[in-house]
């Protein structure tokens, strides 16, 4: 099965252990994406609510990339730091999902990034 490497300067870099997304079968894999500004590099916000925001501005900006949208999204991770933002990261992601959303998971975030309050992954057709 042939697969793409999907990589975009309009969301931030991934380490080297990872791809921004890869296309195959019809649809991205978007990894696990932050919500780190691609022009500054630093995490963009301290609430739960603008940090949801860039995480789906980059999502979208790397779903761009791979000629999709978040249209498209069959399914999404959301990972958060703590439960209690749980309401305030629907609160966002209502405003860009107001109608039939993704299906979708939530988990915590296992490791401590200062600053950093919630990461978002996604599946979408291509």
């Amino acid at each position: 099965m042939a697969r793409d490497i999907i990589r975009t300067p309009n969301a931030p870099a991934p380490p080297p252990t990872y791809s921004q997304a890869v296309r195959a079968a019809g649809l991205v894999f978007v990894s696990g994406t932050a919500p780190i500004d691609p022009v500054t590099g630093k995490i963009a916000g301290e609430t739960i609510q603008e940090q949801t925001r860039q995480c789906l501005k980059n999502v979208s900006a790397i779903l761009e990339a791979a000629g999709t949208s978040l249209d498209r999204v069959l399914s999404a991770t959301v990972i958060i730091l703590e439960e209690e933002d749980f309401a305030g990261m629907n609160e966002e992601w209502l405003k860009w999902f107001p109608v039939n959303p993704p299906a979708r998971q939530g988990a915590k975030l296992p490791v401590r990034i200062p600053g950093m309050k919630v990461s978002i992954a996604a599946i979408a057709e291509a």
